[in-house]
């Protein structure tokens, strides 16, 4: 094939010419374009590991800086939260009378990962790279919400003990150097592992309420519950209920006080689930639910 002839058959099977094309080059160009289609992969624009980033969508910081896991790198962070529920849980915080600890230690954990998100979103923005307030406020009413879990801990005499604090706040330190790597390696692997975490409290409170609910049922209501749920502001509460279900728990004992917690854990799962898809998470007091508040 001649030097004009090849160019013609190139710009023909590129579209660009295909009104030029020699009569020679009919078949070796519907053969190019069946095995195009046939055999290039069909990639998300929205979710790819190998998006350019200036094309990718920012729905949510799991679409702007993330990719999807595979289901071995889930069934690590799986493995990784039975091994410290197995090690240090089942060890040090065994037995009926060390509940109010392992939930204060728990609950010490568990809003570790929102402050990671939050510094590595701040940093985004101070670098210029990202900026979406929406998540801002969503992570920090998750940690305000944990926050307020373990203020009640406490004054159930969660961290009494010396020995429990220093390893519950221990873990902590270190557990938030891990999520800042991990959120800014990949947000969808720190999303899920904390996915995992959440269902490990949620499967904690459900089991604990299932197995002492007469008991907690005679109990009173801490004051830092009845100040939370009842008596304080419920914006920051509503805020990190992003599947647009306005609750508002009945505080009468501590039995609804743990059923409470269970299900605000219950919501960060939801919560966590939703931020590893390119779906924009709701927010209920910027309009984006159809519920009236009151």
């Amino acid at each position: 094939m001649t030097r004009p002839l090849l160019i013609s058959c190139l710009l023909a099977a590129a579209g660009t010419s295909s009104a030029f094309a020699p009569p020679k080059c009919t078949t070796a160009i519907r053969s190019i374009h069946e095995t195009a289609t046939t055999t290039t992969p069909k990639l998300n624009p929205l979710f790819s590991a190998i998006t350019p980033p200036e094309e990718r969508s920012d729905a949510n910081p799991s679409t702007k800086f993330g990719s999807p896991l595979s289901d071995s790198l889930k069934d690590v962070n799986k493995s990784a939260i039975d091994f410290l529920k197995g090690t240090i849980f089942d060890t040090f915080f065994a037995g009926e009378d060390r509940a109010y600890a392992r939930f204060y230690a728990l609950e010490t954990i568990a809003r570790v990962p929102y402050f990671s998100y939050l510094s590595v979103l701040h940093l985004y923005e101070t670098l210029g790279r990202w900026r979406r307030a929406k998540y801002l406020k969503l992570h920090f009413a998750e940690s305000w919400n944990e926050l307020h879990h373990l203020l009640i801990m406490e004054e159930l005499g969660g961290n009494d003990k010396f020995f429990d604090r220093f390893l519950a706040q221990h873990i902590a330190f270190g557990y938030y150097a891990v999520v800042i790597l991990a959120y800014l390696i990949n947000p969808v692997f720190a999303y899920n592992l904390n996915e995992d975490v959440e269902e490990h409290a949620f499967a904690t409170y459900d089991t604990y309420l299932t197995e002492n609910e007469e008991k907690l049922k005679g109990l009173p209501a801490p004051q830092a519950a009845i100040d939370y749920y009842v008596e304080g502001d419920m914006y920051m509460f509503d805020e990190f209920q992003t599947e647009c279900e306005l609750r508002r728990p009945k505080i009468e004992n501590l039995y609804d006080v743990f059923v409470a917690i269970r299900d605000d854990e219950g919501a960060h799962v939801q919560t966590m689930k939703s931020l590893q898809t390119e779906l924009d998470v709701a927010s209920i007091h910027d309009g984006e639910c159809e519920v009236e508040i009151f």
